[in-house]
């Protein structure tokens, strides 16, 4: 679930309960669809996640607990956290308020997409950039976003130090229209050197799919999850 520490039984017990819990949270809010749908990398996937349907305030409650619990679980050490505009400007608003409830208050901060020219100008919006800076967002196609999230935190003096994402597709990122042999994810940790967390990976939506109770339909969709992960998946 997260580039974490190392944990006892009861406590990875708990994190794929998380996992779980999230996966299936994400499909009764229809949030994570099956079917066939087009990827960014032109694939065809069995499903499809898209974040902006947490789109009402007891889903993003209940989102923003989910981070928060994946994050004070994973071990990793932040100071504050920052929403890349546009999806992880309310991740990071909402998560900061569910990180203060679970004891823990730390600032927030965004950018905005178009730099402002009047008031107090600039591109980043909320606290003042600092120390250890944890960046929020939905999914991880490509690493493009957090070069970006991470050229703005160093041009504020702060240090990108890790990523909190939703769910983390375990594939092939796709270079100059290419496959290749590493996920965004591990892109990002192993190259840019961020640590990530995240709330559940496609291995957790195999196990959803394939739990002794599951309807048949749950049964089929995995089948067909499980035939693009052997295609496309990369081994952690």
């Amino acid at each position: 679930m997260a580039e974490s520490l190392p944990q006892s039984g009861e406590a990875a017990q708990m994190v794929q309960d998380l996992a779980q819990d999230f996966v299936r949270f994400a499909v009764d809010a229809g949030v994570l669809r099956f079917g066939e749908f087009k990827t960014k990398a032109g694939r065809m996937s069995p499903y499809f996640f898209n974040a902006g349907l947490f789109d009402d305030g007891a889903k993003m409650a209940q989102l923003s607990e989910f981070y928060a619990k994946a994050i004070l679980a994973s071990g990793i050490e932040f100071d504050m956290v920052f929403g890349p505009a546009y999806k992880g400007i309310p991740l990071a608003a909402t998560v900061a308020v569910e990180l203060a409830r679970q004891g823990r208050n730390v600032p927030f901060a965004y950018n905005r997409k178009e730099a402002k020219d009047h008031g107090e100008g600039g591109s980043l919006v909320g606290a003042p950039l600092k120390g250890k800076v944890l960046i929020i967002d939905d999914v991880m196609s490509a690493g493009t976003a957090a070069r970006e999230s991470i050229a703005l935190i160093q041009g504020a003096g702060a240090t990108p130090h890790a990523m909190a994402i939703a769910l983390d597709r375990q594939e092939k990122a796709t270079e100059n229209g290419r496959d290749v042999p590493h996920s965004a994810v591990q892109y990002v940790r192993d190259h840019l050197g961020l640590k990530v967390a995240t709330i559940a990976k496609l291995e957790d939506l195999l196990a959803f799919l394939d739990q002794g109770d599951a309807a048949q339909e749950m049964r089929e969709h995995h089948t067909r999850v499980l035939a693009y992960r052997r295609q496309y998946g990369v081994r952690d």
